[in-house]
């Protein structure tokens, strides 16, 4: 593991001043940063502050009404579960075979009982057929239910228009304008859909090794190394960075991927409270204080696991506070910036241009191609030691097959239109409207009464619905209002703060937000779901002080 990226023991630790030998005072409470950062590409200022994250906490008797919600729920599932074994009522989930009734049962018994009795009730809100381009508008194929939800059939009708809230489309690439596809039809013609090998034997095409080469130039670092999967993107490249003796600081709303990456490692793994540098820092002085457990040796590495945007928060990392921290305690930090890269910054490339950092302070970038890219895959990027090593190391790169060769054009496409690199300013245009429409969104969002949460500048805005009631019906009414909405709650998200999901495109025009917002109003009313009281924040440990110093 010499060869990663120049990775070292995390031994002892020395404090360290700025470039000017004096400590630096520029931060605050609630982890602003205004002083201009540099880059490797020369003094960059960010355009704003971080902006401070939103997290409004309801009313108690939401919180009370919302835990009976859930009781009452699981009451009537234990009641109908009693009449289906009294055969008093038709039992639709799937069972062990009469035969097997001796083994051990292959579904659990609580996501059985989760799946039957609260999930098919409100099946309908989910995997809804799409029969058109994921744009800002889509087609829906109609389907009805006469089992409750148990089975579907499709009724011919098409609802037509209905306006995408809920795809990562932020860029609006997700298209099909023959004018701009023109490029990936001629790649398709060329090199046909599938490659049917790996990378390593006879799947690596000049276009991967041209995407990788301009992955590298647009985040400013020195290589990169594509993925034709996101989600194996972390998963399997992390188990290759860390392993037995090595530890993982990752924040406790990272997503799956990272979580799963993590536990096929090996490694020890420590959760520190989301955004929460106090937390992170304690962590990380244990870890180089006391070691591994029992032999107190130095743990081999030591790795931060964190994200750009967060998913279902909305939140930004604290990128500037982790950076220093990291450097203080000789750590390494992987950043996944799946949401942040291209829908944050002044040009598009993400959180470390959002706070005007040096990409080459984050060890190991990683980013997706499945959101504001419209395509699919993912890359890390870093040091080109670090690629060599995972390009021999990785399962991802060594047993996946090769990316689609039209998918590394769209990639190709995008990423130069993002760059200017061909000759217009489509992509600079639409960054800043993505920007220009996240922040009308949220701000009328507010206006209007709702919880949100999550970042000013972030295009994920979670909606806070709480009750399980809500949520479904929730679902449904904007649907009967042309709008398509993203609905989660419980076990995805806590069991108090089950939400709606927007997702902001730039594709988006303003009469297409202001339709959403009228419809989120008068839903809003009518289901009593404006629960704002405009407070600040109820998580101020999201924003304690702690004694690490930024270097300016």
């Amino acid at each position: 593991m010499a060869k990663t990226a120049d990775l070292v023991r995390n031994g002892h630790v020395r404090h360290t001043l700025n470039q000017n030998n004096v400590k630096n005072t520029a931060t605050t409470k609630n982890g602003y940063y205004h002083k201009i950062m540099r880059n490797g590409l020369g003094a960059v200022p960010h355009s704003h502050g971080r902006g401070e994250d939103s997290f409004e906490q309801a009313p108690m008797h939401v919180a009370v009404l919302t835990y009976i919600g859930f009781g009452i729920v699981t009451l009537f599932g234990y009641f109908r579960d009693f009449l289906r074994a009294a055969g008093l009522e038709k039992c639709h989930v799937a069972q062990e075979r009469d035969d097997q009734k001796d083994f051990v049962p292959l579904y659990q018994d609580f996501e059985n009982f989760y799946t039957r009795n609260l999930y098919m009730r409100v099946r309908d809100s989910w995997n809804r057929p799409i029969c058109s381009v994921p744009g800002p508008v889509f087609d829906l194929m109609e389907r009805v239910s006469d089992d409750y939800n148990w089975t579907y059939r499709l009724t011919g009708r098409t609802i037509k228009n209905v306006i995408n809230m809920g795809s990562y489309n932020y860029l609006g690439f997700a298209e099909n304008n023959a004018d701009f596809l023109t490029t990936v039809a001629d790649k398709t013609k060329e090199y046909g859909v599938g490659v049917c090998s790996t990378r390593q034997e006879l799947g690596n095409l000049s276009i991967h090794e041209e995407l990788e080469q301009l992955v590298a130039e647009f985040l400013g670092v020195e290589s990169a190394l594509t993925f034709g999967m996101g989600f194996a993107t972390n998963s399997m490249n992390i188990p290759a960075l860390v392993g037995k003796g090595c530890l993982i600081l990752s924040d406790e709303l990272n997503h799956a991927s990272l979580v799963l990456g993590a536990r096929l490692s090996g490694a020890t793994i420590r959760v520190f409270k989301h955004n929460n540098m106090q937390s992170l820092e304690k962590l990380l002085r244990d870890a180089v204080s006391s070691g591994q457990p029992r032999t107190h040796r130095p743990w081999r590495k030591i790795l931060i696991l964190v994200e750009g945007i967060y998913s279902m928060e909305g939140s930004l990392v604290r990128l500037p506070e982790i950076i220093a921290l990291k450097k203080k305690y000789k750590a390494y930090l992987y950043l996944d910036e799946a949401h942040s890269i291209g829908a944050v910054g002044p040009t598009g490339r993400g959180v470390i241009e959002h706070f005007g950092l040096n990409p080459r302070d984050v060890d190991v970038l990683m980013g997706t191609f499945t959101k504001s890219f419209g395509a699919a895959g993912g890359y890390i990027a870093g040091r080109k030691e670090l690629m060599n090593y995972l390009r021999t190391y990785s399962h991802s790169a060594v047993y996946a097959t090769a990316m689609s060769p039209p998918i590394t054009e769209q990639v190709i496409r995008a990423m130069k239109c993002i760059m200017g690199a061909d000759g217009t300013k489509e992509g600079l245009q639409r960054v800043r409207q993505l920007g220009e429409n996240t922040r009308y969104f949220r701000s009328r969002l507010k206006e209007l009464g709702f919880i949100i949460y999550g970042n000013r500048d972030s295009p994920v805005v979670p909606l806070l619905l709480y009750l399980p009631g809500k949520v479904v019906a929730f679902s449904r009414t904007m649907l009967e209002k042309g709008i398509g909405v993203v609905v989660v709650g419980f076990p995805a998200t806590p069991i108090t703060e089950a939400r709606a999901r927007f997702c902001v495109s730039a594709a988006h025009t303003r009469p297409m937000l202001d339709k959403v917002l009228q419809a989120l109003d008068e839903t809003g009313d009518l289901l009593r779901v404006k629960f704002s009281r405009h407070r600040h924040s109820a998580r101020p440990e999201l924003y304690d002080e702690t004694d690490y110093e930024l270097d300016s």
